[in-house]
């Protein structure tokens, strides 16, 4: 009979709306219901170079889209010493909670809104923080040797997989005490509050918060990179169109949040 829909038929799909993007905050838009695990971030270096959205696009997961600035979007390395790893209210735990990371990111935002990382690559020096990570959120970390050097002002970070001819990077900077505001581009890469990833067949947003950035000022005296075209991207051409120190802060991670079915 005309209106009625066959047994066979499948109801209509729920329309998926977009809502507009949230804003470039210094300090997190909303609080996070629990925390699931606390760190320590220390002696950051971002490495900023311009990537192809078109092909960034591909390497997202199912539910984002690459995340723009003035219609240009980013490959990220980022340099670190992660510090004081804990579960909720427990304390850090002793000798694996400390360890160096590299990891490669792309910037992405979801249809709820929602702007966010996406990691294509994680090295980290500790194999037991590598093997939870893969297997309880889906991130593509990687056993690896990273040494962390001050020399006076002057901050080294190598960082080879481990195996032979396993790609590897480097960061050599001089650090000065001066404050550094960010400008719109800055705030664009560092306020980022969850991150983007997909595990079982479904794409999460797991959010964070901390309180707002510092950075000093600083040059990069030189780098060498393998990772970004390890994880599918070309390798960076030129000297990096961002280059940021942070000295550190802490940070919580929320309750992953799955994002709504197209």
């Amino acid at each position: 009979m005309p209106g009625r829909r066959s047994a066979a038929t499948p109801p209509p799909r729920r329309a998926f709306r977009q809502r507009p993007v949230e804003d470039l905050t210094p300090l997190p838009p909303r609080p996070l219901r629990r925390v699931l695990f606390r760190q320590y971030w220390r002696d950051l270096v971002f490495l900023h170079w311009p990537a192809d959205p078109f092909r960034v696009a591909g390497l997202l997961p199912p539910g984002t889209v690459p995340d723009l600035h003035q219609g240009r979007t980013y490959v990220g390395l980022v340099f670190f010493r992660m510090e004081n790893l804990a579960l909720g209210g427990m304390p850090p735990f002793p000798y694996l909670g400390s360890f160096g990371e590299v990891n490669v990111r792309l910037y992405s935002r979801d249809a709820l809104g929602r702007r966010g990382v996406v990691f294509r690559s994680l090295d980290c020096d500790r194999l037991l923080p590598v093997l939870t990570a893969r297997a309880g959120f889906g991130l593509p970390y990687q056993w690896s040797r990273i040494r962390t050097r001050w020399f006076d002002k002057r901050l080294l970070y190598t960082t080879s997989r481990r195996g032979d001819g396993r790609p590897g990077a480097r960061a050599w900077l001089h650090i000065e005490d001066t404050p550094v505001v960010p400008g719109p581009l800055e705030e664009f890469l560092t306020c980022r509050w969850g991150l983007h990833e997909r595990l079982g067949g479904r794409t999460y947003y797991l959010p964070n918060a901390h309180p707002a950035w510092t950075f000093r000022t600083c040059t990069l005296l030189d780098w060498e990179d393998g990772l970004v075209p390890a994880a599918g991207l070309p390798k960076p051409q030129g000297e990096p169109v961002s280059v940021l120190y942070a000295p550190g802060l802490p940070v919580c991670f929320g309750t992953p949040l799955r994002l709504p079915t197209p």
